[in-house]
């Protein structure tokens, strides 16, 4: 049996990886067919929280980072990667301050996080991405445009799509079920007693119903707690659990109980999972929408990615 043994180095000169090859007829240089194998990249990023709802920050705005969908629900897993409800890229637009690239927890590109919106806004703020003079940042989601304002310390204001897709009176396994579309399709059911709502497997259960929700839907289970305050629990599609806070799901929440009449105000106080409270305001058209609340860099770090 002839052996040879193969030795992989990375060549600075010439930055390219090859590999050393010996043999009974000696050695040479050559390149591997699949150089992806040996390389490895380390990546800076930013872990940031918005009301609970958790997120990585990358700045890509030199386009140095590009991930798979793999890699990305490996570093959003908890316990064996950073762990995270989904992942940011910073990246820069033409026409605004910079664009924000957005992929679920599953590695897949998400639709619109409103409090993913509010994290992106306060790292550029961070990172020192200049706001307008009269304090704004405009930035690009989905090949929509959106505004915000940072209006304190880890505080952050932001200017929401208006609703579109109202639907009332839906009839599910003996729930009343409602939804709206606030830059993500969410459903809405109400409940008398928040901690007793099955979130997980009701939620999971109505996801999936693609006959009502192409494309499946995020679940908000409500509780009004006064004329101008709820509760709100989500089962966020694309994370495929509860997460501590959504703020496409608090908007939904506020303006469809606004809707039926069941708040009085357009100002409401809703008060997600993790005990935070987001204010949602709007006008009674609902033409102007605005999510604020907490935002914040939790640690910054580095990571290795194969």
């Amino acid at each position: 049996m002839r052996r040879q043994c193969f030795i992989i180095s990375y060549d600075r000169d010439r930055q390219d990886w090859h590999s050393r090859r010996f043999g009974a007829t000696g050695c040479r240089w050559f390149r591997p067919h699949n150089r992806k194998a040996f390389m490895s990249m380390e990546i800076t990023f930013s872990k940031l929280s918005g009301a609970g709802n958790d997120f990585i920050v990358i700045d890509n705005r030199a386009r140095t980072v590009t991930l798979t969908a793999a890699q990305i629900r490996a570093l959003c897993t908890r316990r064996t990667g950073i762990g995270a409800d989904g992942l940011i890229l910073i990246e820069p637009s033409e026409r605004f301050d910079f664009s924000m690239n957005y992929h679920n927890a599953d590695g897949l590109l998400g639709s619109m996080c409103g409090n993913g919106g509010r994290c992106a806004v306060y790292f550029a703020h961070a990172i020192g991405i200049a706001a307008s003079p009269e304090g704004a940042y405009a930035f690009e989601a989905n090949g929509n445009r959106y505004d915000a304002w940072v209006t304190g310390h880890e505080s952050v204001r932001l200017r929401m799509l208006a609703p579109e897709e109202f639907r009332s009176g839906l009839e599910i396994d003996g729930m009343t079920c409602h939804s709206v579309n606030t830059g993500s399709p969410h459903a809405i059911i109400y409940t008398s007693d928040i901690e007793q709502a099955d979130v997980t497997d009701t939620g999971r259960a109505i996801r999936h119903m693609t006959d009502l929700f192409p494309g499946g839907t995020n679940v908000n289970f409500i509780e009004i707690t006064s004329p101008d305050s709820l509760s709100v629990r989500t089962f966020e599609r694309g994370v495929e659990d509860e997460t501590l806070a959504c703020g496409t799901g608090a908007v939904a929440a506020a303006l469809m109980s606004h809707r039926l009449g069941k708040i009085t105000g357009t100002t409401v106080h809703v008060r997600v999972r993790s005990g935070e409270i987001l204010e949602i305001g709007f006008s009674e058209n609902m033409e102007e929408v605005f999510l604020k609340g907490p935002a914040k860099i939790v640690y910054r770090g580095s990571v290795i990615v194969d």
